[in-house]
């Protein structure tokens, strides 16, 4: 499918970079970070299996809760540029800049069902065990994942070694859990077609969440969106406590469906839009 689209294989999904910065901010903002960080991301270059991808973050000054964040390959092409910041105060972040400088979009087929403020489910619970397969999408386990992650930690994996007494799900599997139930949001998207992360935060309220604790989440389209070579839709899930009441992360995630990957959209006469 990645041949027949262009690409020189299939792409690494874009959080697996999330952990990357996590080291780095962790030295900026210490624990805090960990329990009311965020980090917002616009997704620019895919990456494939084998490059080589570095992660940098911009120190700032003392006592500041923001800054700039981005990854680039081996030769310096970009593959994302993120702010950081340390809440509850973030001010304006890189996500809700760009979701303020969107246009309408056009004719949609792939989400011409998906109408702003549609919602998916009442609150699915959710969880990641350590050795829990995540689902259709993610057909891996924490423990797989730890094995092969790009930056590990103790804190993954070792109740003992962390502040919190709670072995922490990595920042960049707080994605997976976010995705564990999105099948049973019934967003009524048309397909078959391809889709792709185009952008994505993922903030701390009252973090971190840990492995093993069951969580609620409730889901939002929040914004519909288009460019030349895709239709998406903005969502923004919310992962509250067990019982409904303490709102404890967030992740905006932008879905990128490609025109061409779809077999009822128009080859001729696409309308552009926003990025």
């Amino acid at each position: 499918m990645a041949e027949r689209l262009g690409f020189r294989a299939g792409p690494i999904e874009g959080p697996t970079h999330f952990s990357q910065f996590v080291p780095l901010l962790a030295q900026i903002w210490g624990q805090a970070w960990f329990e009311r960080g965020c980090l917002s991301a616009h997704y620019q270059n895919m990456v494939i299996e084998g490059e080589s991808v570095r992660a940098f973050v911009e120190i700032p000054t003392a006592g500041a809760t923001r800054t700039r964040a981005w990854a680039e390959k081996a030769d310096g092409t970009p593959v994302l540029e993120a702010s950081a910041s340390l809440g509850p105060d973030h001010g304006e972040t890189l996500l809700e800049g760009r979701l303020a400088k969107l246009r309408p979009p056009g004719e949609l087929k792939i989400l011409a069902d998906l109408r702003v403020g549609m919602t998916g489910g009442a609150g699915d619970p959710i969880r990641m065990d350590p050795d829990q397969h995540m689902g259709h999408l993610y057909p891996f386990t924490l423990n797989q994942k730890l094995a092969n992650i790009t930056e590990s930690s103790a804190w993954y994996s070792d109740p003992d070694s962390t502040p919190w007494g709670r072995a922490i799900i990595p920042l960049e599997m707080v994605s997976v859990l976010a995705s564990y139930t999105s099948r049973q949001a019934g967003f009524p998207v048309r397909g078959p077609a391809v889709g792709l992360f185009a952008d994505q935060e993922i903030r701390m309220i009252d973090g971190p969440l840990f492995v093993g604790e069951p969580y609620l989440i409730r889901r939002e389209i929040v914004a519909l969106s288009e460019s030349k070579r895709t239709e998406s839709y903005w969502v923004r899930s919310r992962i509250f406590d067990a019982a409904g009441e303490r709102l404890k992360a967030e992740m905006l995630l932008n879905h990128a469906s490609l025109k061409n990957s779809y077999a009822g959209h128009a080859r001729s006469g696409d309308s552009g839009g926003t990025p």
